[in-house]
């Protein structure tokens, strides 16, 4: 028993022996945590991707349709004060407000695809609650998609929600054709 707890015999350094006392008055080497320990980069949890999907909801469309694009019209009528650019730039806000309602759908109809397979494969394992949990969240899911449709119909109209954008952008557009034409001309005395 005696091999086991005997103490080992001081290493050489440089060829001379190292006596036990010495040894122990010298500081252990420190070492650096990366020979011991591997970095791992967040890459971001299935919870942080889902919060970021949820981001894509109809909060997102409604937040795109309370902006008020006044100061942006403002803006364009002082670069270019020409009722082409107004026309142009309402057509792009259109566009981009089209291509948010199409993200937005597009949100949708995957949650409900999810949850429709959440919905049977509880439904197989005999859990009465959560199948019922599911339903509840796939028609509120449902009534938000139909108001996005119906939003993008408005939208293709010229109807409805989006009526606000275009209104204050214009409105802005007018104002800076306002602002030219009050610095430019009636400010000036003959």
């Amino acid at each position: 028993m005696k091999f086991f707890s005997r103490k080992p015999d001081p290493v050489p350094v440089n060829g001379s022996p190292v006596l036990e006392q010495e040894s122990s008055n010298f500081p252990s080497p420190e070492i650096p945590e990366h020979i011991f320990t591997e970095s791992v980069k967040n890459e971001g949890s299935l919870s942080d991707k889902r919060t970021t999907d949820l981001q894509d909801n109809i909060n997102m469309l409604f937040t795109f349709l309370d902006k008020n694009l006044e100061v942006q019209g403002y803006d364009d009528a002082m670069i270019n004060p020409d009722t082409v650019n107004l026309q142009e730039n309402i057509a792009a806000i259109k566009s981009e407000l089209l291509r948010t309602i199409r993200k937005v759908k597009t949100f949708y109809e995957s949650f409900i695809r999810e949850i429709n397979f959440h919905i049977e494969s509880r439904g197989r394992s005999g859990m009465v609650d959560t199948v019922e949990e599911l339903k509840m969240k796939k028609q509120i899911a449902e009534d938000h998609i139909k108001k996005v449709i119906e939003i993008e119909t408005d939208t293709k109209n010229n109807e409805g929600d989006s009526q606000g954008l275009i209104l204050s952008y214009t409105r802005g557009f007018k104002n800076g054709l306002a602002a030219i034409s009050h610095h430019n001309i009636i400010r000036k005395d003959f």
